[in-house]
């Protein structure tokens, strides 16, 4: 635009900015009180359409200034853009602070994500899915997540527990700085992650000696004289035996690790809580069959299940106590625990990788559900939903970091991971305030779930209100 007026009039674009400072001084004397709030209103639209782009639509800096210019849209410039999205996230907090100096106490999930080799430390509330501090930290050692912790405290979160993966600098800081509770380690890096891959290995290795056998048993027909029949009999023998060992091998395997993964249900068959003991000597005792089987990388693989075993199933304790707190409501106890197998399978429906299976545990969710509408008639509604919060307090994974993880990446990737702190911040808002479209949550914004107060206004305009806060004069200039 100052480009475009110096050409025109044939003026030096340091004549243009100083008419525009002189008029921007003068403007309110000449045009009155309105003008102000028009250019103001103005500003604010085009920050709109700035956040909008880049938060929802997590375009690039690039893409948005294209996008904005095209609407004749003002501050398009890509320096611009980049300038005031960094100023929004200087703003904003990398922490969040309990209402009215009040103390909270929620389980801590906490994980490291990366950008390129930068370590970014998060804690996330995996009830309300709230990010609670967000930091680019310059490593992941222990004193960097004690001081991590030590921050949420001091604005009046403390831990009911800790859920992470096996972490070196995590695991020391929770002795060191979190000793009064415990550790609940991520069940799905303990087991599914190191034996479930094993899975598909021996399926494949199966498969491959199969189609071996095959190929050895078709070429069976074209032999003519003695010694080469007599070879390839002897060679098709050798593949069938290395295959139906290979067969036999993931066979078992699967059965043994199938049987390990349900030791790790908390409600048996029945809806009834399940005995911590007697799951820890069953998988006890599958680490050792599976240990059996004499494959060295599986061996390996249950050496660093074993060392997690001991805390690995802590989540039953909390269970103990959430169950306990169900029997107390005025229900039937075989509606209550139809109820807590009807969560278990959703669980497993979110969890499940493949259609059919999501499906089949969806199906079985909804027939536990319609057996305690049964019994609980009228009641159905506000019984479910209280139900299904308790038991959400069980958490068993740090999977929900992973989510937050596919959240940021994209606006990483778009920045080519040269991330800073004041991004973080925006992001960390964005998700906090933005209100969810479908899932378990539809309708609602973390922060309403953990503060339990409505959110009456869109993130946009809240994030303005932060604005106007804290910088007065920004949507002025």
């Amino acid at each position: 635009m100052i480009t475009e007026l110096s050409r025109q009039y044939v003026i030096s674009r340091t004549f243009v900015y100083m008419l525009a400072s002189k008029i921007e001084g003068t403007e309110e004397i000449i045009f009155g009180e309105r003008a102000s709030q028009l250019q103001a209103k103005e500003h604010k639209l085009s920050y709109t359409y700035m956040l909008s782009l880049r938060m929802e639509g997590r375009s690039s800096i690039e893409a948005i200034s294209a996008i904005m210019k095209r609407f004749d849209i003002k501050t398009a410039s890509t320096g611009s853009i980049s300038q005031y999205l960094t100023h929004f996230g200087s703003l904003a907090p990398n922490t969040v602070t309990a209402n009215n100096d009040q103390l909270q106490v929620v389980v801590f999930l906490s994980d490291e994500i990366f950008s390129k080799s930068t370590p970014i430390l998060v804690t996330v509330d995996p009830i309300s899915s709230a990010i609670l501090r967000i930091e680019l930290a310059e490593s992941r050692k222990a004193e960097d997540w004690k001081k991590h912790w030590k921050c949420l405290e001091d604005n009046g979160y403390y831990a009911a527990y800790l859920v992470c993966d096996e972490g070196k600098g995590l695991c020391t800081a929770q002795k060191e700085a979190l000793k009064d509770i415990f550790r609940q380690p991520d069940t799905y890096h303990a087991i599914a992650h190191r034996l479930g891959l094993w899975v598909n290995k021996l399926e494949n290795a199966a498969y491959k000696a199969i189609e071996v056998e095959d190929n050895c048993y078709r070429t069976l027909d074209s032999a003519r004289t003695d010694r080469v029949i007599e070879d390839r009999i002897n060679k098709y023998e050798e593949a069938k035996r290395i295959s139906d060992e290979k067969i036999e091998l993931y066979e078992t395997f699967r059965f043994l690790y199938t049987g390990l993964i349900e030791n790790l249900r908390v409600f048996n068959s029945k809806g009834e809580l399940c005995d911590r003991k007697d799951a820890e000597e069953n998988i006890k005792t599958g680490l050792d069959l599976i240990e059996s089987l004499g494959k060295t990388g599986l061996t390996d693989a249950v050496k660093k299940v074993r060392r997690t075993l001991p805390g690995l199933l802590n989540y039953f304790e909390v269970a103990k106590s959430v169950v306990a707190d169900l029997e107390k409501l005025p229900v039937d106890q075989e509606a209550l625990q139809a109820l807590c197998l009807a969560w278990q399978w959703k669980k497993s429906s979110i969890k499940a990788k493949q259609a059919n299976r999501s499906k089949y545990c969806s199906s079985n969710e909804q027939f536990c559900l319609e057996f305690a509408t049964g019994y609980l008639q009228e009641k159905y509604d506000d019984i479910k939903e209280q139900v299904y919060e308790q038991l959400d307090h069980i958490v068993q994974s740090s999977a929900l970091v992973e989510c937050i993880n596919s959240i940021i990446r994209p606006y990483l990737n778009s920045s080519k991971n040269h991330v800073v702190q004041e991004t973080l911040n925006l992001i960390m808002f964005y998700h906090n305030h933005r209100r969810y479209t479908d899932g378990k949550r539809k309708g609602q914004t973390p922060m309403e779930i953990l503060t339990g107060e409505n959110q009456e206004k869109d993130w946009i305009e809240l994030l303005f209100d932060l604005v106007e806060e804290k910088d007065p004069s920004f949507f002025s200039n």
